[in-house]
């Protein structure tokens, strides 16, 4: 349902003319990202580029090798569980550009100390790479 609703938005958003030429990036944590990954491999998906945190990326396995937008999966190396769920997950994304970043001494919600920080920093990061259109560069 999550994941229907997302790309409905998604669609609003491309469909508008002020936004048309927007790209769009999808953010999800725990079972959001399950539902973000499953809008991503979708045929139509126009998403250019998707996060996990702590995601659960195996509610979305029969469209993880669908999925064409770069996909950055944040998974705390504390969370065993959720860091081979990741592993499997990323083994069946082989039609985009994957990476897993393990933010150490983090838990599954990252409430520790300056995890949910790093985490938003390679978030930020993957979505400045994959969103913003490089152009020449701005006059002094």
């Amino acid at each position: 349902m999550l994941a229907g609703r997302l790309t409905a938005a998604t669609r609003w958003l491309t469909g508008r003319s002020d936004t048309a030429e927007a790209r769009i990036g999808y953010f999800g944590a725990s079972t959001g990202a399950g539902a973000a990954l499953w809008a991503a491999g979708a045929p139509d998906s126009q998403v250019a580029a998707v996060v996990s945190r702590g995601g659960r990326p195996d509610l979305a396995a029969r469209r993880l090798g669908s999925v064409r937008a770069p996909t950055l999966l944040i998974v705390g190396d504390r969370d065993d569980v959720v860091v081979e769920l990741n592993r499997e997950a990323q083994a069946l994304m082989t039609q985009c550009e994957s990476r897993l970043v393990l933010v150490h001494g983090a838990t599954h919600l990252f409430e520790e100390s300056g995890t949910l920080t790093e985490a938003a920093g390679h978030a930020s990061d993957w979505f400045v790479r994959h969103l913003l259109r490089s152009g020449p560069a701005a006059p002094p």
